[in-house]
């Protein structure tokens, strides 16, 4: 590695991916607040990552929904209200056409 092109808080941290439970030590720049002990008995600063290769569907090839934020539910409450909206603008132009 050349010297003096990295950033001062360039060091080793921890990934962890809290779908799969799998720990990655990787060389970054990503601040931090917290600190693990890693296999090796060292303490580093430690990340949360919510997927990585150890659980995203292209790597692993299964597929699972991972709803970390809620999103999901989201999507199925506008969903349900669009299709609400269109069966009532639908009943409202057939009744207009029975009269």
């Amino acid at each position: 590695m050349k010297k003096e092109i990295h950033p001062a808080e360039y060091r080793q941290v921890i990934f962890s991916d809290s779908t799969s439970g799998k720990r990655f030590l990787i060389a970054s720049t990503v601040h931090t607040t917290k600190t693990e002990k890693w296999e090796d008995g060292k303490e580093y600063p430690v990340f949360n990552i919510e997927i990585s290769s150890a659980s995203h569907p292209f790597y692993t090839g299964q597929s699972k929904t991972i709803d970390t934020a809620g999103r999901v539910e989201k999507f199925k409450t506008r969903l349900a209200r669009g299709r609400a909206t269109a069966e009532g603008a639908a009943s409202a132009k057939t009744k207009k056409t029975k009269k």
